[in-house]
């Protein structure tokens, strides 16, 4: 529970004014049936035979004492929720932050071993149940204590006797809330492995749901969810019925507790030691503490509920995240890029995904890799873009080894255009202005005009403002991958990487998004990477790279490697064989 009061800590004194707050309350609410009792024991009775005009002054003061402390508890409570909710507000705002920060700074290799559904439900269970746990805890739990400790001082000057009766089922009391706590501690553990599973497969479904609705999957998948939610659902009614049980002794504790107090109240009355004034207080002050204490197994249950759930952060937290250079080197304008008997082997794999791989390119460069699948291609993406470091050999950017440079500037520079297109919900323009937001209108209309957009663009009377829904539902894969490439154009990039763009295109629009790149290129101005599995489309290329296993095996323009003939030579052949037939 240390990373509770970690994030407590800022915000101590509104907590500890929300403690105090209670507190007042609390006392001032038992303050009422003191009151009360003192009415009936000094008017009610009338002992000393005054006249009704005493009488009944006094009981005027009496009433009006009664309403201020009552007007005052109910000023004192709400300003205590008042605070109370501004820590929770504050400190679940925090937790939900960091949390988002972590996730999005981990080392991409950890996003391959979770799901981002189970990654959004840690984060959001661990939010809903510290603010409810901190709200039961100030409301209930010290609430409840404090009004124990009053009971406690009020008995103590009343009769010695009534002590050792409060001790006891206080006692008792604990006993059973230790013995709920361990109970539904390993089952809270399994409830939260399980919720954060089925949220990850919810999440993948919903991610998929046209493969799934494409091959008739559908009742398939329902029939899987069910039994992840059973499984949740025989979890939960497990705890309910370990809580209910000890919660069904925990109450009959408190009843025997409550007669037990009036049994001893009625003895000292009879013992002439107390009034029966006192005897209505002690027994009013009992019932409003220990009424709320039947909340305790719920206080418990939500106690090992943020446990379980800040476990989860905490893994979450001690995950590693990139990391950055202690003294990082400013590169600015990228202008050369070298690849230097570059090294990579995914963890577990029996190979070397990229085995020595050495090259160079400069601004005016359009350089392309191209090979069969499982080449090492998209590995060779990752690497270029900081989401895999090398495990031997280096990277240098304008000559600076990576090591040294912070990548979230030098990837500010870059322009990426991936294999699987990734849009977002809202319209064009916000997909546009995701990488640039200071980007014009004129800006946006001219790289969606050299994406070759502008029938999409012309089919809308809504222009920019043209909703394409969550992930492009609303566009063909071309119209997808062609927003993608404006965006990438968007950004004016030093460095602009086109992974497998064109595989989504039909072969006329594939023309068109060439001859964009081709005009690119011939601008002279940044360097141009392309990753192709059609060859036709990195013909114009200065130089082309072809992969095999990892290891670059020829090298050069398409005109001399076809002259070679050697694997590129033969990849060219059986595209163009595919063209004709």
């Amino acid at each position: 529970m240390r990373t509770l009061w970690t994030y407590l800590k800022p915000y101590r004194h509104f907590a500890a004014l929300a403690l105090l707050l209670a507190g007042v309350g609390q006392v001032l609410t038992l303050i009422d049936p003191i009151i009360f009792g003192h009415l009936v024991d000094h008017y009610a009775r009338n002992p000393g035979h005054r006249p009704e005009r005493e009488l009944l002054e006094g009981v005027a003061r009496l009433l009006l004492l009664a309403v201020a402390v009552a007007v005052a508890a109910s000023l004192a409570r709400a300003l205590q929720e008042y605070f109370t909710r501004l820590v929770v507000q504050r400190f679940g705002r925090d937790l939900f932050n960091d949390g988002l920060r972590q996730t999005l700074r981990l080392e991409y290799e950890a996003f391959g071993d979770q799901s981002s559904g189970a990654t959004l439900a840690v984060l959001q269970k661990v939010r809903t149940d510290t603010e409810r746990f901190l709200g039961s805890f100030v409301g209930v739990l010290f609430s409840s204590l404090v009004g124990v400790g009053f009971l406690i001082w009020y008995a103590v000057t009343k009769h010695w006797a009534l002590v050792p009766v409060f001790f006891v089922g206080v006692l008792v009391l604990g006993g059973l809330t230790g013995m709920l706590s361990r109970r539904v501690k390993t089952v809270q553990r399994a409830i939260n492995r399980e919720t954060a599973r089925t949220a990850g497969v919810i999440t993948e479904s919903l991610r998929n749901i046209e493969l799934i609705k494409s091959l008739g999957l559908t009742f398939a998948e329902i029939r899987r969810m069910r039994e992840l939610t059973q499984r949740i659902y025989e979890l939960e009614m497990d705890k309910v019925r370990r809580v209910r049980a000890l919660s069904f002794l925990q109450g009959s504790t408190l009843t025997l507790l409550r007669q037990s107090i009036l049994f001893t109240l009625l003895w000292l009355i009879f013992r002439r030691v107390l009034s029966v004034g006192e005897l209505i207080s002690m027994q009013f002050i009992s019932v409003a503490i220990l009424n709320p204490l039947q909340e305790l197994g719920n206080v418990i249950v939500s106690y090992r509920e943020v446990e379980g759930a800040l476990r989860g952060f905490d893994e979450l937290m001690r995950k590693p995240v990139e990391k950055n250079p202690e003294s990082p080197v400013e590169i600015g304008p990228l202008e050369r890029l070298r690849f230097e008997a570059v090294v990579f082997r995914h963890e577990g794999a029996g190979q070397n995904a990229i085995d020595g791989i050495t090259f160079e390119a400069t601004a005016g460069d359009t350089v392309a890799f191209v090979g069969p699948s499982g080449s090492g291609k998209s590995t060779l993406v990752k690497l270029l873009v900081g989401l895999y470091r090398p495990a031997e050999g280096e990277i240098y950017f304008n000559d600076t080894p990576t090591e040294t440079i912070r990548f979230n500037p030098l990837r500010r520079q870059l322009g990426f255009v991936t294999q699987d297109t990734h849009l977002f919900a809202g319209s064009i323009r916000d997909n546009l202005l995701f990488v640039r937001p200071e980007a014009s209108d004129d800006e946006l209309r001219e790289a969606l005009h050299r994406a070759a957009c502008d029938g999409l663009l012309a089919r809308s009377e809504r222009g920019l403002d043209t909703p394409i829904g969550e992930g492009g539902l609303k566009l063909s894969g071309g119209e997808k991958q062609r927003i993608s490439i404006a965006r990438a154009l968007v950004r004016k990039p030093r460095l602009l990487i086109f992974d497998e763009a064109t595989s989504a295109l039909d072969s006329i629009t594939e023309e068109e998004i060439t001859a964009t790149v081709r005009g690119i290129s011939a601008q002279k101005e940044r360097i141009t990477v392309l990753i192709a599995h059609r060859l036709s489309t990195v013909l114009h290329a200065s130089t082309i790279f072809v992969l095999e296993r990892g290891r670059i095996v020829e090298t050069g323009t398409h005109a001399a490697l076809v002259e070679q003939r050697g694997l590129y030579y033969a990849m060219w052949r059986q595209q163009i064989g595919e063209r004709k037939g």
